[in-house]
């Protein structure tokens, strides 16, 4: 013997402790919600995770009567439970502990044939529900039916519809394939969302400055907006909302780059890491100064996003749509005009949504080099501030708004000092 541990005892020691941990977690959970004992103790679900392990191991073979008759055996015990609790008034007949039960019963064929994050996932995925009751709780209870609606049509399209798309160029697009454009949609809008829903239902009463660091995160320029148009209607937030629109555009470029690497765009995130974290830098120091400045105004109301749903299907249809038109227009300006043209676009893209122009000009190999494409990205994004500058000064009507306004406009001068020095 060479000492050695046995691979099937380590997989069987796995099986007993994940079961164990599991009866833990269902233990605490019951003693919170002032529950008694009932069904699933601790030693029963360690001991039902340790039959499911024996049971897969001495099937063999198809079919798995063994382990398909202890999951039989163990249905029936949970059903007669349910009724006996139902019958009897008590907690006993929660639906809870059964499903604790058959995940326990499931372990130990997920530790001989899975990967080991497999089981580690559904541990933490069964511990989160037992033990973030109140959040889950808080959540459910604030979001709107027609939330889930929207996020349930989304993930079945993109569930469904992402892996049947073929990876074939769009014509006359060369390299830009249908898989590609709904990979975007898909990216973009889940990280949208996850800003949306944080800001709505998570930090309801976020104060301005946390407002316009979920704002980048959602969208920069509806960050911008509602921070101005509600710094002209409230003095309180007006002293705010200068620090809370700089640090929504530092998110737009965390943001932004983020999109590029998810997507596969390596080369190109590694080249923006300078430009991109410069600017952001600046841009966090300048919101620190801005902060201190404003004050921590206690009475300011809170700001309100209330920008459409990023998850609605009709703008992820908008943004692929968007994405093949700027793809088809910037074939065309490289092709037509070089990089004079396309750096002229950029600029010009940066006064409108520059998300499916950044990511379709990196999608595309068009007829520039990859220098003249990430100054371009630089430019759009220069000038996108300046746009956001423009409505904070107008929609505003502040002069608090006025340090913000030159930071971000001085933005877009570092970022064509940055080309101009590179080019």
């Amino acid at each position: 013997m060479n000492g050695a541990v046995p691979a099937l005892l380590l997989q069987f020691g796995a099986t007993t402790v994940l079961s164990f941990v599991l009866g833990l977690e269902l233990h605490s959970y019951r003693r919170a919600q002032d529950e008694g004992v009932g069904f699933g103790t601790t030693r029963t679900l360690t001991l039902i995770g340790a039959a499911g392990f024996v049971l897969w191991l001495l099937d063999g073979s198809q079919p798995r009567g063994l382990y398909l008759g202890g999951l039989l055996a163990l249905a029936a015990w949970l059903a007669v439970d349910l009724a006996r609790g139902e019958r009897a008034g008590t907690g006993g007949g929660a639906l809870l502990p059964g499903m604790i039960a058959l995940l326990a019963y499931a372990l130990g064929p997920l530790v001989q044939t899975q990967p080991q994050w497999m089981p580690a996932a559904v541990l933490i995925v069964a511990i989160a529900m037992l033990a973030e009751k109140p959040l889950i709780r808080r959540i459910s209870d604030a979001m709107p039916v027609s939330e889930g609606v929207t996020l349930a049509k989304f993930l079945i399209i993109a569930g469904l519809v992402l892996p049947l798309l073929p990876d074939t160029p769009i014509p006359g697009l060369r390299q830009i394939t249908y898989s590609k454009v709904w990979m975007a949609v898909v990216l973009i809008s889940a990280i949208s969302y996850a800003g949306y829903l944080a800001h709505n239902y998570l930090f309801p009463k976020a104060s301005t400055l946390l407002t316009g660091l979920l704002g980048g995160v959602y969208s920069s320029t509806a960050a911008t907006v509602v921070l101005a148009r509600q710094a002209r209607q409230d003095a309180a937030l007006a002293s705010q909302a200068p620090a809370a629109t700089v640090l929504a555009t530092a998110m737009m470029y965390l943001r932004l780059w983020l999109l590029i690497a998810l997507l596969g765009h390596r080369d190109a995130a590694l080249r923006l890491v300078a430009p991109f974290g410069l600017l952001c830098a600046l841009s966090l120091a300048v919101t620190w100064a801005l902060w201190r400045r404003g004050g921590n105004s206690s009475a300011a109301a809170t700001p309100r996003l209330d920008s459409r749903n990023p998850l609605d299907l009709p703008v992820a249809f908008v943004f692929a749509a968007l994405f093949v038109f700027f793809a088809a227009l910037t074939d065309f300006v490289t092709t037509r005009f070089g990089v004079g043209g396309l750096n002229a676009l950029a600029f010009l893209v940066g006064f409108s949504d520059i998300d499916p122009f950044v990511l379709s000009l990196l999608a595309g190999h068009f007829q520039v080099s990859d220098t003249a494409v990430i100054h371009a990205v630089l430019i759009a994004s220069g000038s996108n501030n300046l746009l956001k500058a423009g409505y904070a000064l107008v929609l505003s009507r502040r002069r608090s708004m006025l340090p913000a306004a030159a930071w971000l406009a001085l933005s877009l001068l570092l970022s064509l000092a940055w080309v101009w020095l590179r080019g």
